[in-house]
This record gives structure tokens, C-alpha cells and sequence, in this order.
């Protein structure tokens, strides 16, 4: 697998991979350790390699996560930043559909060439958009100002609508995911309300005992309730097909379940009065209930409600 280059005066050096075509190197590969922080690593390798062979890629790895570089910057000298990132254990289906450019019967230089240039810059500017939604900085939040305040832009002014950006852009883009995903439920009639209660511990079977039509009560879906229901769905997105989380409401709360089976409870939201609760399960299935003051909230449990969903897997 080790493919001998002569680099100046380094002679019979290796790199650790090469994919060759028709004899000559198109592909190069470092690799390091599976645990090796690849932001802190010198692929010191690949860019004395790179241009000394007729390879256009070259990708440095962890076994995890593959770093593809190119040279877009200067022709043949490898660019300091990758414009491609394909972590195995995270990805997306448009990542995939890119990597799979790659292949040996999808292999074509010159539109892997256009695109790299695309990707890298977009890569970019996603993760510019990325600190700034964490920390905004001054330019930021003065271009939003602007556009809304007639007032100099002060300290005070800066400090006033740093936590009013911040907000503005989280509720924006939970309305939008919210936006997604009822659509997608109305189309397939996802939402389901039956009467059937959530196993509490100590309950023997779940079911509430059956009333009379005339003392039945009536259960009603607050659109906060959906809408709660929405976040929790599309925090699960990336650990279990959606399809799978469903939503059943009672009387005393509206509880999301795993597979319609009330033996396995994500989370249950308590919304009946002016202090909301958030009910969530351990390994243990019992519910703890932590207040929020708002659906946002939702969001800090979003590891704990995935490893919910982990116990039942």
C-alpha cells in the first residue's frame, strides 16, 4: 500500500496510501491514529508528495474522518484547508451523494474539479455562519442594527441586541424546521391522538380507566404541543427514522413515544399549566420532569433525548 516518492533531496520516502490509474498516482493518502485530533495534525506528507506526482487529491484521514485537499489556490501545491469532509459516522445524504464522486466507475476529474471549488467555499462560509450564530461579532450584529435601530451604534446599543440577534436567528430557524416537518406530517397523516395513556411507574397495564361518553374528557393538541413535538423530531432526525417518533396525548400531559409503544417513552411534555415541564428517561424509565420557560429550551436536552432513544436500539 506504501507508495515510494522521491521528494528533493529525500530520497525513497513514502506515503502511507495511493489509488493509482493506469500505473500513475491520482490519489494520496495520510493516515493517523483513529483517536488523532485532525485539526491539530501536520500532513506534512501529502504536501511534499503532492507535487511531485501527477495526483490531484489527496486526503488525510483518522480512519473516521476523511480530509480531501486539492489545489485550488496554486497549481500544483496542495491547499492548507480541505475542501471536502466526510466523517463515517456522521453524514448526510448530500455528503455521500459527493463522496461517492470518488468511486472507480464515477471517477471524473474535471467535474470533481468543479465542484471542489464550490464545496471549499461553502464549507467556509457555512462555518463563518456557524460562529457567529455562537458568538456574533461586533460587525454582525451592527449589520442587523442598522437595518432596524436609527440610533448610533454604542456599546450599550451592541450589548442590548447581541442577545436579540441570537434569539431572532434561533427562533428563525426553528420556525423553519417546524415549517418542514408539518408539512411533511400533513402529507402523510402522521400525527395520531389516541386515548390510551403512557405506562407510569407503577401502572399496571397504561390505560386509564374507561368513562362514559358523558364524562369522557376532551383531549386537546395545543399547538405549542405540536410544535414541541416538531423540535423533538428533528432533534432525533440523525439517530432514528422520524417515522418512528410519535406523538399520543392525554389528559395529563402529551407524551412522544418510540415506535407508537408505550413502553418505550422519550420524553413527555407538560404544558397544562403556566410552568412548562419537560419530562424526560433514563435507562431506568423513570420520568424526571426539569422546567423550561420556553420550546427553545428543548434544544440544551438534545443528547439526553438521544440517548433515550439509544436504550430501546
Amino acid at each position: 500500500p506504501e507508495l515510494v516518492a522521491d521528494v528533493g533531496v529525500k530520497k525513497g520516502e513514502k506515503v502511507d496510501y495511493a489509488i493509482l490509474k493506469e500505473g500513475q498516482p491520482i490519489m494520496l493518502f495520510e493516515c493517523k491514529w483513529h483517536g488523532h485530533n485532525l485539526d491539530k495534525a501536520h500532513a506534512s506528507q501529502l504536501f511534499r508528495y503532492f507535487s511531485v506526482t501527477h495526483a490531484r487529491f489527496a486526503v488525510l484521514t483518522n480512519g473516521v474522518i476523511y480530509r480531501f485537499f486539492t489545489d485550488l489556490d496554486t497549481p500544483n501545491k496542495m491547499d492548507a484547508k480541505h475542501f471536502f469532509e466526510f466523517n463515517l459516522e456522521d453524514y448526510s445524504e448530500r455528503e455521500l451523494a459527493e463522496l461517492k464522486k470518488f468511486t472507480k466507475f464515477s471517477y471524473d476529474l474535471d467535474n470533481i474539479l468543479t465542484t471542489a471549488s464550490e464545496l471549499k467555499y461553502t464549507r467556509a462560509i457555512k462555518q463563518i455562519i456557524a460562529d457567529q450564530w455562537s458568538e456574533p461579532s461586533d460587525e454582525f450584529i451592527r449589520f442587523f442594527v442598522s437595518q432596524v435601530h436609527n440610533g448610533r451604534f454604542t456599546k450599550a446599543v451592541r450589548d442590548e441586541f447581541e442577545g436579540i440577534v441570537k434569539k431572532a436567528l434561533q427562533q428563525f430557524l426553528n420556525e423553519r424546521i417546524n415549517q418542514r416537518l408539518v408539512s411533511a406530517l400533513t402529507e402523510e397523516k402522521a400525527i395520531q391522538t389516541p386515548i390510551m395513556d403512557i405506562d407510569r411507574p407503577g401502572d399496571s397495564n397504561g390505560v386509564e380507566p374507561m368513562s362514559s361518553p358523558e364524562e369522557a374528557p376532551k383531549i386537546v393538541t395545543t399547538d405549542e404541543e405540536k410544535e414541541a413535538y416538531f423540535i423533538v423530531k428533528s432533534i432525533l432526525r440523525r439517530v432514528v427514522d422520524t417515522h418512528r417518533v410519535v406523538m399520543r396525548d392525554v389528559q395529563s400531559y402529551c407524551g412522544i413515544l418510540l415506535d407508537d409503544n408505550n413502553r418505550k417513552p422519550i420524553c413527555r411534555l407538560h404544558f397544562n399549566s403556566a410552568q412548562k415541564y419537560l419530562g424526560l428517561f433514563g435507562a431506568d424509565k423513570n420520568e424526571e420532569k426539569v422546567p423550561i420557560k420556553g420550546l427553545d429550551e428543548i434544544y440544551q436536552y438534545t443528547e439526553r433525548l438521544r440517548a433515550t432513544v439509544g436504550f430501546y436500539e
